[in-house]
């Protein structure tokens, strides 16, 4: 399974940022998305920036995969998914009747 990560544009040019998330950071293609500024949120799927994020997208994608992590250690991890418990699943407006 691939994850798309929430990453920080740190330098960039035209065509590629220099991005960072949790210490690591790597050099990403931005021809999806265009020229980022310093700071900008994007998400990054195997070296490709396909999207831009804003910081509440960007904060649930990170407590989402933290809470990967947690459970596949062993620890607790319902705190990180606090929007989802209590609430129905949702469809895609597409697939409503």
């Amino acid at each position: 399974m691939c994850l798309g990560l929430p990453m920080t544009v740190i330098d960039g040019d035209d065509f590629s940022a220099f991005c960072e998330w949790h210490g690591e950071r790597r050099r990403v293609s931005t021809l999806l998305v265009g020229r980022q500024q310093v700071g900008a949120r994007l998400l990054v799927h195997l070296d490709s920036a396909v999207r831009v994020l804003d910081d509440e997208e960007a904060g649930a994608i990170e407590r989402a995969l933290d809470g990967l992590a947690a459970a596949a250690e062993g620890r607790d991890f319902e705190h990180l998914f606090a929007d989802l418990i209590d609430r129905e699943p949702q469809l895609p407006e597409h697939l409503r009747k």
